[in-house]
């Protein structure tokens, strides 16, 4: 898979923007400030629907427009699709793919498949834990487009049963309410079914995802302290053994299913106590650890570094043994890392059907990635 044209219109700091691309390592070099990160946003959007820098789209339109603008040429396995979204503050967003409209615009996700290694990431590491499960889901996504509305469907009902949370724990005054409380079993069963499948697919993707970033971490930091990923899940024990292991059982959402109403049942005098779902996907943790501690609050700046790429790199390695490569972004991140962890990911980059890399100064970019090369200055992006 490759891109092989961008062209975006006031996106960001962009006006307009036209690259002709290619595959193999492709650079955009300039000074900070002048847009490069922006063109990289521009085609992650397109693969996830959203930004690796902010949490909604309105800062993705240009100051002073109504709408953004992004179109991609992708060639995958001899066949091309343009994918084109315009992003509009406040309404629905609009895509096409060959210029024809489709139904949502999350029918684009699986066109285009990317992973992004910014500086961002460090968040990963050191981050709340909405940033790892943000990444495990973003990830399913790209694995599978479906998990999309999966995930979409729980947040709706987890909105609407915390709210009826809110009402009924208000209506508690020493009597139950009846009307509230069926009402509730309902909303539990719709999170319940929502849950299950996200959980499920949360796990198994740990355990598909945990061998190669244990071993993308051996690669960029061999002297240091082995390290693993593991989920945590709110059910604590009740989650069946061996899910999430590698080679262990697979993730059974109709199992799970069963475990969360218990577990809800369980929780419920606490819930109307407090107003809000405690159990669920949305209060489960990926726990990074190095050696037999946590790296959060006991890894150093350089192990924090080499645990969020080797996230990255695990994820790139899981996702071209499944379906074909994913373009490979890596943003500005190479002046932030050591000469080992330069080598290492100039090495895995090197090999990658396309890579796009950003960069202040030609210094900074490896020499195994030398390729083709554009110059970003204010407004402006040329073929150097």
């Amino acid at each position: 898979m490759y891109l092989r044209h961008l062209q975006v219109t006031d996106f960001r700091s962009w006006e307009q923007a036209d690259l002709a691309l290619e595959p193999g390592p492709t650079v955009l070099v300039g000074q900070n400030g002048r847009g490069k990160t922006n063109l990289l946003e521009a085609i992650g959007y397109v693969a996830t629907l959203g930004s690796h820098r902010v949490a909604t789209d309105a800062p993705l339109i240009r100051h002073g427009c109504e709408r953004a603008l992004v179109r991609v040429a992708v060639v995958n396995d001899d066949r091309e699709l343009t994918v084109e979204l315009e992003i509009t503050a406040g309404r629905a967003n609009r895509a096409r793919v060959n210029r024809g409209a489709v139904g949502k615009p999350r029918d684009v996700l699986g066109i285009l498949r990317t992973v992004l290694f910014s500086p961002e990431d460090l968040s990963l590491v050191r981050g709340d834990p909405s940033e790892r499960r943000r990444f495990l889901d973003e990830l399913l996504v790209l694995r599978a487009p479906r998990y999309a509305g999966v995930r979409a469907d729980y947040e709706k009902v987890l909105k609407q049963r915390n709210a009826l949370l809110k009402t009924a724990g208000k209506r508690r005054t020493g009597r139950e309410d009846p009307y509230a409380l069926s009402t509730l079993d309902v909303w539990d069963d719709h999170l319940a079914v929502a849950g299950a499948e996200l959980l499920a697919a949360r796990l198994n993707l740990v355990a598909d995802l945990a061998p190669y970033a244990a071993s993308a971490y051996m690669g960029v930091a061999p002297d240091s302290r082995p390290a693993k990923i593991a989920y945590r899940s709110s059910l604590g024990e009740a989650l069946p053994a061996g899910y999430g292991v590698p080679g262990e059982a697979r993730a059974d959402p109709e199992v799970l299913k069963g475990v969360l109403l218990t577990a809800m049942g369980e929780a419920r005098t606490a819930e109307l106590e407090r107003g809000v779902s405690m159990v669920g996907p949305h209060r489960d943790e990926l726990e990074l650890v190095l050696g037999e501690a946590p790296a959060k609050g006991y890894a150093s700046h350089g192990e924090s570094w080499s645990f969020a790429l080797a996230l990255r790199l695990g994820s790139y390695e899981l996702l071209r043994g499944e379906a074909g490569e994913p373009v490979l972004l890596l943003d500005d991140v190479f002046a932030e890392l050591d000469r080992k962890r330069r080598s290492r990911l100039a090495e895995v980059a090197a090999g990658a059907e396309q890579v796009l890399v950003t960069a202040a100064v030609d210094e900074d970019v490896p020499a195994e990635l030398d390729g083709c090369r554009f110059s970003v200055a204010e407004g402006e992006v040329k073929r150097a």
